[in-house]
């Protein structure tokens, strides 16, 4: 058995577990997941899918796809709620600041979970996928919000068996 003699550095730990809460999405489309981190510990996670207690993408089929709309736009006609504002979301349920803590998430995000990250007042953003909307930057940037774009983590767990 080899063993492993370096540790996974923070950026790249935090992402690997966001692509582990996007396996819980129920978008057609893409599988979103999120982690709001600050001082190395976890304050929220979300993924992408239909408002909690309703029927999601997978039972009942993509509105989205059925309509012909292409990924980026026309955000409302959706039953979807993104992982950013899941994670936005159960900050508010649970009583959780996310004043300037780092958002982990696989994807970039959209305009609209841009804005609410903005008025979270959240401190940085990093990523390895791309949405398909590039807006955000210029708001991040004038907003003096860091944004790091990583490679995407390996998908294979190292185990000290």
């Amino acid at each position: 058995m080899e063993r492993r003699t370096t540790r996974s550095d923070i950026d790249k730990y935090f992402l690997k577990i966001a692509s582990v809460i996007a396996e819980r999405a129920t978008c057609r489309r893409h599988s979103v997941g999120a982690v709001a981190v600050k001082n190395k510990h976890i304050l929220t996670t979300g993924y992408n899918g239909a408002p909690a207690g309703t029927k999601d993408c997978l039972e009942l089929g993509c509105l989205r796809d059925a309509l012909g709309i292409p990924s980026g736009e026309r955000h409302e006609i959706c039953r979807g709620v993104h992982a950013e504002q899941n994670v936005i979301i159960q900050a508010a349920l649970h009583g959780v600041s996310l004043e300037a803590c780092t958002i982990y998430c696989t994807h970039t995000p959209c305009v609209l979970c841009a804005k609410m990250l903005v008025n979270a007042r959240i401190k940085r953003f990093v990523s390895f996928g791309k949405y398909n909307d590039d807006s955000f930057l210029s708001l991040f940037r004038e907003t003096g919000i860091e944004i790091d774009i990583k490679e995407r983590p390996p998908s294979q767990i190292t185990y000290l068996d």
